[in-house]
């Protein structure tokens, strides 16, 4: 299996301590989250994705707005030009621990921070990488996890 991730997500699950929209989004993402930290990879979508999916039905839901849509392609800009290699929808990555870490130093550093820009959740965001990411729920998947994967 491979957890479907919108471009702006691969920020947000760097800080993601668990606080969201509504409970069964907070919920939902606790579930994604383990799936992430187990090591499933992650196939970079167009649009909503797992961790939208509890907000689709409901009307104020913002998914589906073209700002949104800005805020991926900016995020999937800067996460690619941190690790070296182009990604888009299709792409598929492991969120291995380097990897994780090279993220977060990145983002406290606010080199890929672009994104976030006007977001409801950056202060939030930044008091968790100003705090070393302390209560974050995503873990680096183990290495054994990765091997397992590249077999």
């Amino acid at each position: 299996m491979t957890v479907r991730l919108r471009g702006h997500h691969l920020l947000c699950l760097l800080t993601f301590v668990g606080e969201g929209y509504t409970p069964s989004f907070t919920r939902n993402y606790h579930v994604v989250a383990g799936r992430l930290s187990a090591g499933e990879p992650i196939e970079i979508v167009d649009g909503p994705d797992e961790i939208c999916a509890p907000m689709l039905g409901l009307a104020e839901a913002h998914c589906r707005n073209e700002n949104i849509g800005c805020r991926d392609s900016q995020a999937l800009a800067a996460v690619a030009d941190l690790l070296g290699f182009p990604l888009g929808p299709g792409s598929v990555l492991i969120l291995d621990e380097r990897r994780l870490q090279d993220l977060r130093g990145a983002f406290a550093l606010g080199t890929v921070r672009a994104a976030c820009d006007e977001c409801e959740w950056s202060a939030l965001c930044t008091r968790v990488a100003r705090d070393g990411f302390a209560g974050a729920v995503v873990r680096g998947a183990p290495v054994a996890s990765v091997l397992r994967e590249e077999l």
